[in-house]
């Protein structure tokens, strides 16, 4: 009876791991949309800023015009070890400076290396989805354009089984959701904020509570949570429920980092708001129109 079940037990085991193989497999970007496309580094440097590209991938303490060397390395504490932000500089060895267009996109929206390999959910491609093509090849175009930096990437301290990259692609099919959050009848101002906060400013990677597995609770959006890098402190709640300024002061702090009650930003929402003070003013107030729009959670 044994030597009977045994062929039947391989051959189920291959047929699920095949199953698995195909239903988590990396789903890339379609390529001829994107060969049509000039990328503008002039309007690439404006998608640089909302995208908060400096504020993970700058050395650890960069000031100035160095904060534009993208020699990565800081390292980033969560509940499943210590990520090290990567050299995205030009640099052909250790940054980017031989990727295609086609590369970058699946990178930043499909959390796909240049090898097929399955990039871990702590760039926010997650977030980054819904960036437009032009913005992705105005935004690669830029980056070309600065510094290289030769330093070497550090590798990942991550914790059995996360450390297993092959395990993304089944996290993908559970979580990588692709839907805008806040749908429904929108402004073109409300939908200009929308892109901002939930696509290039990927505000609820960090002001959205997660789930066990890393996942953004999507149904909590914006509510806030437990900072992962120290639990003494709290991402605060940004939806109306808590977030009580007005349109102008919301714009306003996004621009000074000044709070309405004479308070200041710190810690990494300084560096948020650094980069967001380099938009058009009109960019701030649409940010600020989309957080009314948000459901509250108190």
């Amino acid at each position: 009876m044994a030597r009977r079940i045994l062929p039947l037990v391989v051959v189920t085991a291959l047929a699920g791991g095949a199953a698995f193989w195909v239903i988590t497999r990396p789903a890339p970007v379609e390529e001829a949309p994107l060969v049509a496309i000039t990328g503008d580094p002039v309007a690439g440097e404006l998608v640089f800023h909302a995208a908060g590209c400096a504020s993970c991938h700058a050395a650890e303490g960069a000031t100035g015009d160095d904060k534009l060397i993208l020699s990565g390395g800081r390292a980033f504490v969560s509940p499943f070890g210590t990520f090290h932000a990567p050299n995205i500089s030009p640099d052909p060895q250790q940054g980017i400076g031989g990727w295609s267009l086609t590369d970058f996109a699946n990178a930043i929206q499909r959390g796909i290396g240049p090898g097929r390999e399955n990039l871990y959910p702590a760039l926010p491609y997650t977030s980054y989805v819904h960036m437009r093509p032009q913005d992705v090849a105005d935004l690669h175009a830029y980056m070309l354009t600065l510094p290289p930096s030769s330093a070497p990437n550090l590798p990942h301290d991550i914790d059995f089984p996360f450390s297993q990259r092959w395990l993304i692609g089944g996290w993908k099919v559970l979580f990588f959701d692709r839907d805008w959050v806040v749908t429904g009848s929108l402004t073109a101002a409300e939908e200009r904020g929308r892109y901002l906060v939930e696509a290039l400013g990927h505000c609820g990677e960090c002001h959205t509570p997660r789930g066990d597995m890393g996942q953004m609770q999507r149904g909590a959006w914006l509510s806030g949570g437990p900072d992962p890098a120290n639990p003494n402190r709290r991402i605060p709640n940004i939806t109306p429920a808590k977030l009580t300024w007005s349109v102008e002061e919301i714009a306003d702090y996004l621009e000074s980092g000044f709070t309405p009650d004479f308070d200041i930003a710190g810690g990494e929402m300084a560096q948020v708001v650094e980069e967001m003070a380099r938009l058009p003013a009109s960019d701030r107030l649409a940010i600020a129109a989309y957080l009314k729009k948000v459901p509250p959670i108190e």
